[in-house]
């Protein structure tokens, strides 16, 4: 038989204690709270006890005898009043915020709205088509991390579902889970290619929106939070939460860093007119932003609702769910979707706001990689290099101009050469550095970069919005052909163009981030909006010869294949192995003249130091740059060539030795003349030398 008495207000959520479970929840305008308990199958509710009221607005109560496995949920009575934000309706069963666990699925139906139609109150329960929350014993994470400092970070970008979906050296019961991306055998694939990190896309429980799976779709990319401390449970292979921590496990073994793709901007409730779920019905004027004194949320997410950061206890919400992340999980990092959100009062986005400042403070999450999307379609939204130490940013002018510098757009060798450099008119200013730069060509949104070269426009239909949906402007070209062709010439200057972008990628000062794909030149057949696509747009289509190398769990340098996918990978490993042996690269500080060690020089095709006019030269369509260890005497030299007409280019003279041809986008020709060695560059190539006899061991 149950008991119950008044509780602790400390912590939210459920709490296991060895005479049974403590619940606390916050609804500071709720006139009662009510604990809900359910059979086991969840389909039955056994028990609604009244919880005790605290102080400040929260709510507890301790039941005995009860383990790990209970079943729960919260109703909250209270005023409804739409117009002022008010909706409280005991009839709906609400998700407890803090649940690390739920049982169960999300089914859409007219239950699930407050009001039906809005401002009139909806009386239908919707205990049958919501999950349940559950008591968990999970324990905090063991094990050593890997610690990989920012000078080392080479991050894949990658979706937990799509990436092993169909990998045949993944055994087929992990396929599309988190075990499937610590099996040994897609390690391998992730050690060949130099990937220290690996950053997930969302993988707090998230649902699909109504308006998707009307049309028979899914929220795929997962920007739809349910729950900020669950597990998405479709990536799990038995349901238990602990494989998550396995996975991380087996990824720190090897090395690997995880970092998570977070979302605290919005929710899955949606607008006014959207379900009650959790949040909105404990605490809705607390919990979302609303303008003024009306019930109308600000939007700055695009989906209906936007986190309200200022409140404390929303704010204690996230700080808590990332901690939990990162000492029950194990996760080692984030990356904060609409980042600039979190960092908004209602004057705007600060760089001194509450939940930067209570991030560099906390002595768990000051310590950990943080990354910031740092732009939301709020007013001032976009805030690149506005956000302080130590975060990192996604870099989305270094995407840009790497793109129109290869598209063959004209004057656009001043703005590479910044973004090469470590774009420090963002970053230098608020005395952070080029690591502060996370460079990328492409990511989950948008073209990948076999469709940049391939699709010069959207092809969205699958979506269901007549392919209005997705950016009209891609910065891309398709080489002469829109699409899949069998036009030899056109497919091998693809390939061409993909190699010549990565190792300007690689090339570049900052952190360099790949999306999972890029390596084995994966499609999305022209969709630059795959958000909802679960399916083979999606799902990575592993090579045999990739599946192969894979399967002998083969990860250290050897012999790759001379398939284009083959030959991608190898590009990429070559060039993390050249980033990690120069120092250079792993330099904190901007390089504007010669300092006691380092050195960056520019020159134009004739080897002389560029000048004005060159600089402003708008149909110069090569940059050339050496990068110079003095201590070491080691020479980098880079050379892109994005003019569509072979050239030929004089080689700067070094002290030392001469230059050695290290790799290429293109079949390399050579010749010495007086000295000078001068290469014949071909169009859309990219070239890297090494000085040589140069001591090539790691700082």
């Amino acid at each position: 038989m149950l008991t119950s008495h008044r509780g602790q207000p400390s912590p939210l959520g459920s709490s296991l204690h060895d005479q049974g479970v403590n619940f606390a929840v916050y609804a500071p305008g709720a006139k009662e709270v009510q604990l809900c308990l359910f059979d086991q199958s969840g389909h039955s509710e056994i028990a609604k006890i009244t919880m005790y009221r605290h102080e400040g607005g929260l709510w507890s109560v301790f039941v005995s005898p009860l383990r790990a496995g209970a079943l729960y949920g919260f109703r909250a009575a209270g005023r409804y009043a739409p117009e002022k934000g008010l909706l409280f309706n005991h009839h709906k069963l609400l998700l407890d915020p803090y649940c690390k666990d739920f049982h169960g699925e999300f089914t859409w139906s007219e239950r699930h709205f407050c009001h039906l139609p809005v401002g009139t109150l909806n009386p239908s329960d919707n205990a049958v088509d919501m999950p349940k929350s559950c008591v968990t014993d999970i324990e905090p994470y063991e094990g050593a991390r890997p610690d990989i400092p920012w000078s080392k970070t080479l991050v894949y970008e990658c979706h937990v579902r799509g990436a092993t979906k169909q990998c045949e050296f993944v055994p087929k019961p992990l396929r599309g889970k988190f075990l499937g991306l610590s099996h040994s055998n897609f390690i391998a694939h992730l050690a060949s290619l130099g990937v220290t990190t690996i950053e997930l896309l969302p993988c707090h429980a998230f649902i699909s929106e109504q308006f998707l799976t009307t049309k028979g779709l899914k929220n795929y990319w997962g920007y739809n939070s349910l729950s900020f401390f669950v597990p998405h449970k479709e990536f799990l292979v038995d349901g238990n939460i602990s494989e998550f921590q396995q996975m991380v496990r087996e990824l720190h073994r090897t090395g690997i860093e995880v970092i998570l793709d977070v979302v605290y901007n919005h929710t899955a409730e949606g607008g006014l007119d959207g379900p009650t779920l959790s949040l909105k019905g404990l605490n809705n004027t607390g919990y979302y932003r609303m303008v003024g004194e009306q019930a109308q949320y600000i939007n700055d997410t695009g989906c209906g609702n936007t986190l309200n950061i200022d409140d404390p206890y929303t704010l204690k919400l996230v700080m808590d769910s990332l901690r939990y992340w990162v000492e029950f999980m194990g996760v080692d990092g984030f990356r904060f979707d609409l980042a600039t959100i979190l960092a908004r009062t209602e004057h705007g986005f600060s760089s001194q706001h509450s939940f930067l400042q209570a991030m560099a403070q906390d002595p768990v999450l000051s310590k950990v990689k943080l990354i910031a999307e740092p732009w939301d379609v709020g007013p001032g939204g976009y805030q690149l290099g506005g956000f302080p130490s130590p975060w990192r940013e996604w870099n989305d002018k270094y995407r840009d101009t790497v793109r129109r510098f290869w598209r063959g757009d004209a004057g656009t060798l001043s703005e590479l050469a910044k973004r090469v450099h470590g774009s420090h008119e963002l970053f230098e200013h608020n005395q952070r550095g080029p690591l502060n730069s996370v460079n990328f060509i492409t990511s989950h949104d948008g073209f990948t970069l076999a469709d940049w070269v391939s699709y010069e426009q959207k092809h969205n239909f699958a979506n269901g919005e007549d392919n209005r949906d997705g950016h009209s402007e891609n910065l891309s070209f398709n080489c002469g052909v829109e699409g899949q062709t069998d036009h030899q010439h056109i497919l091998a200057l693809r390939h061409q163009i993909q190699k010549s972008a990565l190792i300007t990628l690689m090339m570049s000062k900052g952190v360099p981030m790949l999306a999972a794909g890029t390596e084995i030149a994966h499609s999305q057949q022209g969709n630059n909006n795959a958000y909802c696509q679960d399916n083979q747009i999606n799902w990575l289509s592993w090579p045999q010869s990739i599946s192969e190398r894979c399967s002998q769990n083969r990860s250290a340098k050897g012999s790759w294949g001379s398939d284009e996918a083959s030959t991608l990978c190898a590009l990429i490993a070559r060039l993390q192995e050249i980033r990690c042996q120069y120092a250079i690269f792993h330099h904190p500080f901007f390089i504007h003249t010669q300092d006691e060690r380092f050195n960056i020089s520019w020159f134009n095709k004739d080897a002389r130091p560029m000048s004005e006019d060159d600089w402003h030269d708008s149909h110069n369509k090569t940059l050339i740059y050496m990068l110079t260890d003095t201590l070491r005497k080691q020479s980098l030299l880079v050379i892109l060539h994005a003019g569509s007409d072979d050239v030929a280019v004089k080689l700067p003279v070094i002290a030392v030795g001469v230059w050695k041809l290290t790799l290429s986008s293109a079949p390399p020709t050579e010749t010495i003349e007086q000295g000078h060695q001068t290469q014949s560059l071909s169009a859309h190539s990219a070239w890297v030398y090494q000085s040589h006899n140069e001591d090539l061991k790691n700082d």
